[in-house]
């Protein structure tokens, strides 16, 4: 009965190659598949389903972009060019001289402020640009934002 069994690396010191055989039979990752998940693709049958069921293995890691929202925004020259038609389908409504236009009905999150204003305008809007707010209060209408509470 042995009590203390020595480990095999023990006896095999000073022999070498420590049981490997010739010199080169050990050499490199190659000996072992290669490094890391090497060999888990096409032919790495063997290695394949213990990776399925890791669900870490497949698909990209690391760092992400921060994706933005895209924001639709209109300029006033447009608004110019398209109030016309907005008028006829109902889009936008006329009291007396000024024209009620509700942005985010049409599809569109901000105001930019290319153009000027043709019209007395009262806009509706998530956001407006200081230009675009500048220039329709200077025509004499005024923009409506969202309530931050």
């Amino acid at each position: 009965m042995t009590i203390n069994k020595r480990k095999k690396i023990t006896r095999m010191r000073g022999s070498h190659t420590h049981g490997g055989g010739a010199m080169k039979k050990r050499r490199g990752a190659g000996n072992r598949g290669g490094r890391g998940l090497a060999g888990t693709g096409k032919r790495g049958d063997a290695k394949k389903p213990s990776h399925w069921k890791n669900t870490e293995y497949f698909g990209k890691k690391g760092f992400h972009s921060i994706t933005r929202k895209k924001v639709d925004s209109i300029n006033i020259k447009d608004i110019n060019q398209k109030i016309a038609g907005w008028l006829e389908k109902g889009i936008a409504e006329k009291t007396g001289s000024e024209i009620i236009l509700d942005l985010k009905k049409i599809g569109y999150d901000k105001l930019l402020g290319v153009g000027t204003p043709d019209y007395k305008l009262e806009i509706h809007a998530l956001q407006v640009s200081k230009k675009a707010k500048e220039k329709i209060e200077g025509a004499g209408g005024k923009v409506v934002l969202p309530k931050t509470e």
